[in-house]
């Protein structure tokens, strides 16, 4: 079946339409914004941790935006939104690889936007999406295994999800199960983005372990201003992934504009009352990470829910993500910054949350059980929730588990309380008192251990 409602990829791959100017530059302006949000979480994920490992979690995230773009040009995209090879389980591999055949102006037929370009704003969800999964491992993973694993996760993970989730089915085309056999509705990515994520983080921490002296020493952010900074960047970048989504410049990517503003407020109230009943204080860190939960719950449910609705599941999030984030200490999982009490709880809340409290007056056109829809679309939403959450969290652990065995993931303990940052990268973020020559004599005098941990 197709969803005539779902998000704009219909426009895309409406037989009768022609490419649209206005449309193109918006596209290419929300491709631009997704790209600005891989800086910005780099910061808000580098502020987070602590001094002696800023610079190789915002590494992680710059070098695995650099092997995802490769790996989506080379088959990713292929897999995602391929020719379905049967169950709507995975896209034809062999379809466009290397993206050469989307050169032509005939590949733009019956398509509102250049195809090249769809395939490139594709491209960047997965770059985000694979640059949250660091935040579970910041400060003890080796960045050469993580980028194996970013490479290998990109073909096995996100792009058969992407594929169940945002590949529409249109004339001979074949799409993936969860669009057009189940229906679940995800506006731009409460699964294949958020909860793909945190399952897969989850999976990875456990993989690696606690980080050393976990819920023993203090593991503080070291610098929240550039939390704030970086927080703001994902605000300002989020509409493009959003709005970016509906694929053309009308009334339905206003609609999600909104929605998106006004969920990311919903989020640091609710994050902040929370705080406040709970701990007596209002937090920086919990305005930012309440920002963020708004907005990861509000990615599946922009095109489903209004004004109102958008605030209540910004606030929503915001509420159960700031009690969520201290489940780590309680099962005992060293989630480093809290990408699964985030992203995983949050995009459990945004996608099962359509089924709760959209309306038929919103883009996607249906009514959620509070709305007068009945159980119908909650338990779509369900089934899609559980069926990402299971294959990311399954799939992602064996790719850690692998990579483990062959190349070792983690570094080593005596490397760790050093710190990663100068034993990986030999340099520091903050050289407070430079000499002359420092670099180079420590640059020499980390080589052998270098070797060992890149």
């Amino acid at each position: 079946m197709t969803l005539a409602l779902a998000p704009a990829q219909a426009l895309l791959l409406g037989v009768e339409s022609t490419i649209d100017t206005g449309d193109t530059a918006w596209l290419l302006t929300a491709a631009a914004l997704v790209l600005l949000m891989a800086p910005g979480l780099a910061l808000f994920y580098g502020g987070m941790v602590r001094s002696k490992s800023v610079l190789n979690m915002m590494m992680m995230t710059f070098g695995a935006g650099a092997v995802v773009l490769v790996v989506w040009v080379l088959v990713g995209y292929s897999i995602a939104f391929g020719d379905d090879l049967g169950g709507g389980l995975v896209g034809d591999p062999s379809q466009y690889p290397g993206l050469g055949q989307l050169l032509s102006d005939d590949a733009d037929e019956g398509r509102t936007v250049p195809h090249i370009l769809f395939a490139v704003f594709q491209g960047l969800f997965c770059v985000i999406t694979a640059a949250l999964v660091s935040g579970a491992i910041a400060d003890r993973a080796r960045f050469g295994a993580w980028l194996v694993f970013a490479a290998a996760w990109t073909v096995l993970v996100y792009a058969p999800i992407a594929h169940w989730v945002f590949d529409f089915s249109s004339g001979d085309h074949v799409g993936g199960w969860l669009a057009n056999r189940v229906g679940v509705l995800d506006y731009a990515g409460g699964t294949a983005v958020e909860i793909c994520s945190g399952a897969s983080a989850l999976a990875l921490a456990l993989v690696l372990g606690k980080r050393i002296g976990f819920g023993r020493d203090p593991m503080r952010p070291h610098n929240l201003t550039l939390v704030m900074l970086g927080a703001g960047l994902l605000w300002f970048g989020w509409f493009g992934f959003n709005a970016g989504s509906a694929l053309a410049a009308g009334h339905n990517a206003a609609v999600v504009f909104v929605a998106t503003l006004l969920a990311a407020a919903g989020g640091i109230l609710g994050w902040l009352v929370l705080e406040r009943i709970r701990d007596g204080h209002a937090t920086s860190l919990g305005a930012a990470s309440g920002l963020v939960a708004g907005l990861v719950a509000i990615t599946p449910s922009c095109g489903s829910v209004s004004p109102i609705g958008a605030i209540v599941m910004g606030a929503a999030a915001g509420v159960i993500c700031a009690w969520a984030v201290g489940l780590k200490y309680r099962f005992g999982y060293d989630d480093s910054l809290d990408v699964v009490g985030v992203h995983l709880v949050g995009g459990l809340v945004g996608t099962i949350g359509v089924g709760l409290i959209g309306t038929a007056a919103a883009p996607t056109g249906v009514d959620g059980l509070l709305n007068g829809g009945g159980l119908d679309q909650l338990g779509k939403q369900v089934i899609g929730a559980v069926a990402v959450l299971v294959y990311a969290f399954v799939v992602s652990g064996i790719i850690g588990y692998a990579v483990d065995k062959v190349m070792r993931f983690r570094i080593d303990e005596e490397h760790e309380i050093t710190g990663i940052d100068l034993v990986v990268h030999a340099e520091t973020a903050y050289d407070l008192h430079a000499t002359s020559g420092a670099r180079s004599g420590a640059t020499s005098s980390l080589r052998t251990q270098r070797e060992d941990d890149e």
